[in-house]
């Protein structure tokens, strides 16, 4: 029996439908989804309530004259982990409008979810370690998939992953926050995938932060428990009697510095990498924030000055800038180095100069700074009246020459490892750096034709992915990186 119904969008636009009592819900929103002209959204009746897609018309108490709310939501897209090693791929997950995933990239990397798509519904929240994703769905389980040996086979654990709230990841494993605040995790054990020898301390766990090769939790007493590669910070045992009362972790590759109530700082991990914050411990009081480059720490105290540690040569001295470190208000970290946006709207850099850490030939310029975006050597601040101002190494996105005529009314930068993509007002999008690693999105004039109304980007190592405002996704850049969907 056919009966018709209204489906409408938030925005006000409708379309009058007819459908069959034993179409299914799945198929009135495709119609739905085409007639309306939108991307992929859920039904909700008329009382607010979620209809299953599985379910016929009949069976979710459809009726004639019913109308129908088409809740669309923009694509949230998740990149695989890069690192500043050479990595050989990346890939892009995107949790659909309907709650679906998509994946493409490197099958190495994560970008081939075939094997577990029909698990993948009423997806909530995405996670991705260096070659694998780890997807939570609505009622709390979870479904991975890409490499084992990274966290992409949680069978061992599947049965314990109930009530995820949160999901954490090192480059090679996972750690899953339940509902009553203890742990789950597995992936590979050399990089936190085993937690057994803490397990019994893991209860009332409130976060759970990562390095490259270990985890931090903070529990509810404010007290840490750590596991992993004890070169990574996996072994907190020198500095436990002093992890009281901690209220934020920011970790580096290789080391953990975790602010304290009382706004002192413990660190523990690689010495040489930001572990040992001896040198200026006298100095880290009333520390409100830390930022982290590949091997250094740099922390903004409550008077906005900065104290830096770790190795010199990835930005851990920032003594020849000491005396201009003042009303700091954010601190952006690239590889090597570091920039600091002053209350005036300068900016501060240290580190390599060839890395981004020598901003004096656009010093100038730098005026009005609202935002600064990083990639491995390289920055670009976003100025107040939305131009852009960029420095460092040409190769990795420092020079935008070629496209500084287009930088005008930018609304975001997001960075690739080696390049840039600017959002315009008007939704288009102008890129610099590598070509390779997405710098050039006018080499495909087919991609370009399709950058309009982008409203979010994403990146991988060495690609992009591009949210358009009808709910479609855009990609390009290096196809073993994600770059080709």
């Amino acid at each position: 029996m056919a009966i018709s119904v209204a489906v409408y969008l938030l925005s006000g636009e409708r379309a009058s439908l007819e459908t069959q009592e034993d179409a299914s819900v799945e198929a009135l929103s495709r119609t739905a989804q085409s007639t309306l002209g939108v991307g992929k959204g859920r039904l909700l009746s008329a009382d607010g309530r979620m209809l299953d897609a599985a379910l016929t018309v009949k069976e979710a108490r459809i009726q004639n004259g019913d109308e129908l709310c088409l809740q669309i939501r923009l694509p949230q897209v998740t990149a695989s982990m890069f690192t500043m090693h050479r990595d050989h791929g990346g890939a892009f997950a995107a949790i659909l409008g309907d709650g679906s995933v998509v994946t493409w990239g490197g099958t190495d990397f994560g970008g081939d979810s075939s094997s577990v798509q029909a698990q993948l519904k009423g997806v909530q929240h995405i996670q991705a370690s260096q070659h694998a994703f780890a997807a939570v769905l609505h009622d709390g389980s979870v479904v991975t998939w890409g490499a084992a040996d990274s966290g992409g086979d949680s069978k061992s654990v599947q049965a314990q992953l109930k009530g995820v709230q949160h999901i954490q990841s090192s480059q090679q494993a996972f750690a899953a926050i339940l509902r009553d605040g203890s742990v789950v995790t597995w992936g590979s054990a050399d990089f936190g995938g085993d937690s057994k020898s803490v397990q019994a301390q893991l209860t009332g766990v409130q976060h759970v932060h990562a390095s490259a090769g270990a985890f931090a939790a903070i529990l509810g007493d404010g007290s840490v428990v750590t596991w992993g590669d004890p070169i990574c910070g996996g072994d907190s045992s020198s500095v436990q009697a002093q992890l009281k009362g901690v209220q934020h972790i920011q970790d580096s590759p290789r080391a953990f510095a975790a602010i304290l109530r009382d706004g002192s700082v413990v660190t523990w991990g690689e010495p040489f990498y930001g572990g040992d914050s001896s040198r200026v411990q006298a100095q880290l009081k009333g520390v409100q924030s830390i930022q982290a480059s590949a091997g250094a720490f740099a922390a903004i105290l409550y008077h906005g000055s900065v104290v830096t540690w770790g190795q010199a040569g990835l930005g851990g001295d920032s003594s020849s800038v000491q005396t201009q470190l003042k009303s700091v208000q954010h601190i952006q970290a690239a590889a090597t180095a570091f920039a600091a946006i002053l209350a005036d709207g300068t900016v501060v850099t240290w580190g390599p100069a060839d890395f981004g850490g020598d901003s004096s030939s656009v010093q100038a310029q730098l005026r009005g700074v609202r935002d600064v975006q990083a990639s491995v050597a390289a920055f670009a601040a976003l100025l107040g009246d939305a131009s852009v101002v960029t420095w460092g190494n040409a190769a990795a996105g420092g020079d935008s020459s070629s496209v500084q005529a287009q930088l005008k009314g930018v609304r975001h930068i997001q960075a690739s490892q080696h390049a840039f993509a600017a959002v315009l007002h008007d939704g288009s999008v102008v890129t610099w750096g590598a070509a390779d690693s997405g710098g050039d999105s006018g080499d495909c004039e087919s991609v370009q034709d399709q950058l309009k109304g982008v409203q979010q980007i994403q990146a991988s190592r060495r690609a992009f992915a591009a949210i358009l405002d009808d709910g479609s996704v855009v990609a390009w850049g290096h196809a073993d990186f994600g770059g080709v969907r």
